[in-house]
C-alpha cells in the first residue's frame, strides 16, 4: 500500500511540474511579445556572451577530415550554430537551416554548425536534409565548448560579424536559432515553420499518456551490457518505466532518486526499468556515474517513446 501510494506521489508531482513549466513558458512568451520582458537572446540571460566579444577556433576538422578555423570567414558575418547530430531539437531545426542556407550565402553569412558527436553522425544528419554548409567537429575539451558556448546545450547560436565578433545576443533553442537567422536576411524570407510544429489545440499527441488499464505495449531492446530486455519479462509485476535521455539535464536530476527507488523498494516486487537512447558508450558512463542497477534499454532514436 505504501509503496503504491509512493509512486502515485511521483507521478503527480512530475506531472504537476511538466505542466508548471508549459505555463511558465506559455507565460514568458506572452509578456516577451507584449514587450514587458526581454525576450531570449535579448541580454546574458542564458549565459551568452556580451555583445562584442571576439569569438575564434584553432583549426579544427570537419566530418571529412579537413582542418578548419573561424578565422577563415573573417570579412563575413557568420551565424554560428552550436549542434549535435543526436540532440533531437537539432534534427527538427535541420530542414529549417538547409531552406536558409542559399540566402544566407547571397547575403554574405556564413553557416558554421560548431557540432558534438562523430563524422559519420554529422555527415549523415547533414546529408539526410540537405545541408552543405561547414562543421566544426568539437571534442569536450574544445575552446569553443569551454569558452564560446560554456553551459549551453543545443541547439544555440551566434550571429558573428565581420571581425568575428559577437553582434547579436544568444539564440536559444529551434525557434530563436531561426529567427536569427532571418534576422540576419532583413525581410527577404517568410517565416519558417519547424517540423510538426502547430498550435497545442492541433496537437495529436496525447500528452496525459495511456489511460489506466491499458495494456502497455510489448517491446525488445538491447540492454547496455550486450543482453535484450523485455517487457513480458515482468507481467505480473509492477513496473515503472522510465524513458531518458544522456542530454536530458531533468533526467539526469531524477537518475539518483530511480537509484534510491530501485534499492529501497527492489525486494518488495516493484521494478525500475529504464529506456533511453544515443550512443551505447555514452549511456553505459551515464549508468556507471550513478551506480544504475536496474535494467536499462536502448532505443532507435525516439521510435519506442
Amino acid at each position: 500500500m505504501l509503496q503504491g501510494l509512493l509512486l502515485i506521489i511521483l507521478y503527480q508531482v512530475v506531472k504537476q511540474q511538466g505542466r508548471l513549466l508549459l505555463r511558465l513558458d506559455d507565460l514568458d512568451h506572452r509578456l516577451t511579445h507584449a514587450g514587458l520582458v526581454a525576450g531570449p537572446g535579448t541580454s546574458t540571460e542564458h549565459g551568452g556572451l556580451e555583445l562584442g566579444t571576439l569569438v575564434s577556433s584553432p583549426r579544427l576538422p570537419d566530418p571529412e577530415g579537413r582542418l578548419i578555423s573561424l578565422d577563415d570567414y573573417c570579412g563575413k558575418r557568420v551565424l554560428l550554430v552550436y549542434w549535435n547530430p543526436d540532440c533531437v531539437f537539432c534534427e527538427l531545426l535541420a530542414p529549417g537551416l538547409a531552406q536558409l542556407q542559399a540566402d544566407l550565402r547571397t547575403s554574405d553569412v556564413q553557416l558554421v554548425l560548431a557540432s558534438l558527436g562523430g563524422a559519420e553522425s554529422n555527415r549523415q544528419l547533414a546529408g539526410e536534409h540537405g545541408l552543405t554548409c561547414p562543421i566544426l567537429l568539437l571534442s569536450d575539451d574544445s575552446p569553443l565548448v569551454r569558452e564560446t558556448f560554456r553551459e549551453q546545450g543545443t541547439p544555440v547560436a551566434y550571429l558573428l560579424d565581420e571581425q568575428g565578433k559577437v553582434a547579436q545576443p544568444v539564440a536559444a533553442g529551434g525557434d530563436e536559432v531561426l529567427a536569427l537567422a532571418r534576422g540576419a536576411l532583413g525581410n527577404r524570407v517568410k517565416r519558417i515553420r519547424l517540423p510538426g510544429e502547430r498550435p497545442l489545440s492541433a496537437s495529436r499527441i496525447e500528452r496525459n499518456g495511456l489511460k489506466a488499464g491499458t495494456t502497455a505495449p510489448a517491446f525488445q531492446l538491447p540492454d547496455l551490457r550486450g543482453g535484450t530486455v523485455a517487457l513480458d519479462d515482468y507481467r505480473g509485476r509492477r513496473v515503472l518505466l522510465v524513458f531518458s535521455d544522456p542530454h536530458c539535464g531533468p533526467c539526469e536530476e531524477l537518475a539518483p532518486h530511480l537509484v534510491r527507488i530501485h534499492r529501497q523498494h527492489r525486494d518488495t516486487g516493484l521494478v525500475v526499468l529504464m529506456v533511453t537512447r544515443g550512443d551505447v558508450e555514452e549511456n553505459r558512463r551515464e549508468a556507471d556515474r550513478y551506480r544504475i542497477a536496474f535494467p536499462v534499454a536502448l532505443q532507435e532514436r525516439w521510435k519506442l517513446s
